[in-house]
């Protein structure tokens, strides 16, 4: 179960009503977010006006260690309203994931590579993603990608067909 509802410090993709809600507690260095990244994307075309994608950070900093970065700059970038760009790009390009690249995409989005810099040599963003983070292990998340369906957590497979049967289960049993 969804420890913590969305609510607006969240980022939303999708109708704020749609009737399903998709969350994922995610890390970008982790190779099988990196897989499921497409997916979503398949899934929410799939669904459309009626799915609404939440993305949380979940960094398991003991084996991904450029994962805080990440989402800190993620975060960063939502600052400015361009989170799902920086997500996105920041998938995009997992297998050279460090921080030189994350300064690249903050440039290319016309971000100041100084702040960024300076952000995540501060821990501008660290209590956002602390509380990402702690609002997943409260939900029972040991690992990623770990996905909710309408606050319930999708223990099956996260391949699309699976992650969509999952989803029209979900919206069965809520009529």
């Amino acid at each position: 179960m969804l420890a913590i509802p969305v609510g607006r410090d969240d980022h939303v993709q999708g109708q704020l009503d749609a009737p399903i809600t998709l969350v994922e507690y995610g890390d970008y260095e982790c190779p099988h977010c990196g897989h499921a990244h497409p997916i979503i994307k398949r899934v929410q075309k799939h669904f459309g006006r009626k799915l609404r994608f939440v993305f949380r950070n979940f960094p398991l900093n003991q084996i991904h260690p450029n994962a805080e970065d990440a989402a800190e700059s993620a975060e960063f970038a939502g600052s400015f309203g361009k989170f799902w760009e920086m997500h996105d790009a920041i998938f995009d390009n997992q297998s050279s994931l460090d921080d030189d690249l994350l300064l690249d995409i903050a440039g290319r989005l016309e971000l100041s590579q100084e702040k960024l810099r300076e952000a995540l040599e501060g821990g501008t963003f660290t209590p956002r993603v602390k509380a990402d983070f702690l609002g997943g292990v409260r939900s029972g998340v040991n690992g990623t990608p770990t996905f909710f369906i309408n606050g319930e957590r999708h223990d099956a497979s996260f391949e699309f067909d699976d992650l969509v049967a999952g989803i029209e289960m979900a919206v069965k049993s809520a009529r």
